[in-house]
């Protein structure tokens, strides 16, 4: 069984300067009892791993805003106004990394590779400082893996075993980056008995999952069929 702890419980072991990843999309798939757990605590100095900002009062958007995040690793940050004028400024530093190649650095990592090849980015400032290879006379650029110390995953349902249910949307990047992190933490509109969740439905393997939280408020809008 996984422990269920209080969301100050969870990120107790989150320090200052630490790597976190967050799971979601556009603020959908958010971990918010565990950001705004964070933001309560004081954390500062961290070290954010995520698809995108949201936007300035939503989810990782808040993290931003606070002024919580020093180093940033994202796909776009368009939607969060904020987030450009703090790597303008330089109070926060931010790579881009195109949207595919974010999922597989992190695919890899969870994978135990060495990293990926892709031709994307090659011929633009993406491949500045990083290794070209020519394979079968076209050109690749080696992406290294990318991982943290803790992930922040939102379910919908988790069992106590950690076995979990994300529907839809809500799995953005959260799959792979419970496999690519050394801590984490779930967070689930509902907990269950180990058993009472539909194998078929399970979405990350309770072996990936170190603890679990209730979420504060429930998103009536996403229910387990």
């Amino acid at each position: 069984m996984k422990p269920v702890l209080t969301p100050e419980q969870a990120v107790d072991s989150i320090k200052d300067g630490s790597s976190v990843m967050a799971g979601g999309f556009m603020g959908c798939g958010n971990a918010f009892t565990l950001i705004d757990a964070l933001i309560n605590k004081g954390s500062k100095d961290l070290t954010l791993i995520t698809s995108d900002t949201a936007f300035p009062d939503v989810g990782v958007g808040r993290l931003i805003c606070q002024g919580r995040v020093k180093n940033l690793y994202a796909t776009h940050i368009g939607t969060n106004p904020v987030s450009g004028c703090k790597m303008n400024s330089g109070e926060m530093t931010v790579t881009l990394v195109p949207q595919g190649t974010f999922s597989e650095r992190i695919r890899a990592k969870g994978a135990g590779l060495g990293g990926v090849l892709t031709p994307t980015g090659i011929g633009t400032d993406i491949e500045k400082g990083k290794q070209k290879l020519t394979i079968g006379g076209k050109d690749y650029l080696l992406e290294l893996p990318l991982g943290a110390e803790f992930a922040l995953i939102k379910a919908e349902v988790c069992d106590k075993s950690g076995n979990c249910f994300l529907p839809m949307a809500t799995k953005n990047a959260a799959v792979v980056m419970a496999m690519a992190a050394d801590h984490v933490i779930v967070e689930a509109e509902k907990i269950v008995e180990a058993g009472e969740l539909d194998p078929e439905k399970v979405t990350i393997p309770g072996v990936f999952i170190s603890a679990i939280v209730k979420a504060a408020l429930p998103a009536a809008n996403l229910q387990l069929k």
